[in-house]
Parts: C-alpha cells; sequence; structure tokens
C-alpha cells in the first residue's frame, strides 16, 4: 500500500554501517552514535576522536534524484556564501558534498546548537523576516531544475489520488473525503502560485534555531521553487488578531531587504490545506515503513480519517475568510 518497493529502506544502516560511512570519508568517529527525531530521512549525531560533533544525513533511497540533492547543497552553499545563518553540508578534499557507502547516499553537516525562535516576541520575528527576506533573494538569483514542483497537482490532486487509490481512507468516509477534496481542489486549482524563487519550503519553528540572537534555519530536505508567503505563514499561529500582530512584524523585518508582494496573502489558507493533505498521503505513502507505523500509530483508524476530513471541512470555511492584512 505504498508507492516505495523496499518496505524497510533503511534495514541495512546499522550503527556500525553509519559509523563506518563515516570513518571512510576521513573523520575518526569515537563511537558516540546519537539518533535524532526525522522521519523521511536518517539523522544522527556522531562524535569524533576531536572532540567535535557533526550531523550525518542518510537519504531516504529513490525519493530524490542525486542532482535534485545537489540542488539542495547548491543553495545551501548560496546562502553560507552571503554569510546567511543557515548549516551547509561539509565538502571533502574533492569539494564533494554528497557520499555513497553501501547503497546508502548522505551528507555530513556542522552540528548547530540553538534553541526554539520565542515567536511572541516582536524582535524575534523581525529578525525571523529579515533574514528570510535575505534568503528569498539569494534564492531568486538561479533556479532548481531537478526538485519536485510546488504545486496543487503534486500536493493536492496526487495525495488524495494515493490515499484513495490504496484504501486507507476507511469506506465509510470514503463520500465524506472524496466530496471535501473536490470541493477544496476546485477552489485551490485555479489560485495562481508563483515560482518566484527558491525558498525553504517547509519553514515552521521546528525547522528554526535561535543563537546570539539570530535565526538559524536548518533542514533544507523540503527546498522547492515557490511563493515567499510559503516561509512565511507557518511561523503564525494563534488567533486571527495575534497572526495578524505576528504577519506584521515579520513583514517589518521582510521588508528590509525585500519587498513583499501582499496579493501571496490570498494564498495562504489553500497552501495549508494543500499541506494538510500532501501529510496525510506522505504517511500512507511511507506506510510500509515501520518507523511509520510506530510514529503515526492511529493512521488508518476511522478517528483519524474522521479527524482529517473535519479538518479538511474547516478549511473550506477558512477560504471563506478575508486573507490577513499587515
Amino acid at each position: 500500500m505504498s508507492d516505495e518497493g523496499d518496505a524497510t529502506p533503511y534495514a541495512r544502516l546499522s550503527p556500525d554501517a553509519i559509523l563506518d560511512a563515516i570513518d571512510a570519508h576521513g573523520y575518526r568517529c569515537d563511537g558516540h552514535l546519537l539518533a535524532l527525531n526525522s522521519y523521511e530521512n536518517r539523522v544522527y549525531q556522531i562524535g569524533l576522536e576531536d572532540g567535535r560533533k557533526i550531523i550525518a544525513k542518510f537519504y531516504r533511497p529513490q525519493r530524490l534524484s542525486d542532482a535534485a540533492i545537489l540542488e539542495e547543497h547548491a543553495f545551501l552553499a548560496d546562502l553560507v556564501e552571503t554569510e546567511l545563518p543557515c548549516i551547509a553540508p561539509l565538502l571533502d578534499d574533492s569539494g564533494r558534498t554528497l557520499f555513497e557507502h553501501d547503497g546508502y547516499r548522505f551528507a555530513l553537516f556542522p552540528r548547530q546548537g540553538g534553541h526554539a525562535p520565542n515567536l511572541e516576541s516582536e524582535d524575534a520575528l523581525r529578525a525571523l523576516g529579515r533574514t528570510l527576506s535575505r534568503l528569498h533573494r539569494v534564492g531568486r538569483a538561479k533556479r532548481y531544475r531537478h526538485r519536485p514542483p510546488f504545486n496543487v497537482e503534486r500536493l493536492g490532486n496526487e495525495s488524495r489520488d494515493l490515499v484513495l487509490a490504496n484504501g486507507f481512507v476507511p469506506d465509510e468516509l470514503v463520500d465524506a473525503y472524496t466530496s471535501v477534496t473536490t470541493h477544496l481542489l476546485d477552489r485551490i486549482e485555479p489560485l495562481a502560485i508563483p515560482a518566484s524563487g527558491r525558498i525553504h519550503g517547509d519553514c515552521h519553528p521546528g525547522n528554526v534555531l535561535s543563537r546570539d540572537d539570530a535565526p538559524y534555519f536548518v533542514d533544507f530536505d523540503d527546498t522547492v521553487m515557490g511563493p515567499a508567503v510559503q516561509d512565511l505563514w507557518m511561523l503564525l499561529s494563534g488567533e486571527r488578531e495575534e497572526r495578524t500582530r505576528s504577519l506584521g512584524k515579520l513583514l517589518e523585518g521582510y521588508e528590509t531587504f525585500l519587498s513583499f508582494d501582499t496579493r501571496e496573502l490570498a494564498l495562504v489558507e489553500a497552501l495549508r490545506t494543500l499541506r494538510i493533505m500532501h501529510h496525510a498521503a506522505w504517511i500512507a505513502r511511507r506506510w510500509n515503513d515501520p518507523a511509520f507505523q510506530q510514529g503515526f500509530p492511529a493512521f488508518g483508524s476511522v478517528r483519524y480519517w474522521s479527524e482529517h476530513v473535519l479538518h479538511l471541512r474547516e478549511q473550506l470555511a477558512a477560504l471563506d475568510e478575508p486573507p490577513l492584512a499587515p
């Protein structure tokens, strides 16, 4: 019930295999290995004999091409070159950032400490806005050719078709799910979602680390060509009044370096809807991976899909609301 052929793609990725891969690329491990929270890929903190710690990211087999991964790495290198607070992968003596060991592709990153951003702080919101505008300015200088498209077809239509075709939606909820997603996609498909530049793509608070009063953006695994607002709306939470206030402070910082097209604010609820649909399909697509069954035990239950349909119905109402205005 998955479009991935290998049910256990990381079965051979044992601790010894991980440490052997790191050692083989010139880093002397001290034997300490800590698995970090990640479902799509496998990410580990590795201790080195010289006392340093690095992060090893093993990419999910068959998900992305080498060219797509290298585009992510190149964007990170561009950002670091302009002194933006991001973490670029480490290079070997030949200038490579993507490595292979025993059939697994991986990259190595410096370990970056930090803490969750304080999104109630006006200063922190302005700093996030300033940093994102600089990131987007760099992102507009080049275009991706190999990354997945950021559009309604992939995130919406393909997500709906996947969960229905593979029987994830319980029989008693198929009609309700089909109806609400049809109405939502009919509303969203006419909207123009611009691909104005390279963006982070998954810019929620968990992918931002605060350190020395600067926001560090991490995990560019979902970087795409997309609209600037995609990197802003997930930083907004609370009631409408609170989201409006936060948006104003974000844009106050953002427009220090780059003008923001306020017409994109009309896309926020459509983008939220696509994210909700795509997240359910993401779990379905990976369901044969035991890590997903452990991490999302309620998936497939009537309760999960009842709540999912309710959430989507709430999005129908949200699409009728006027967009936020700073």
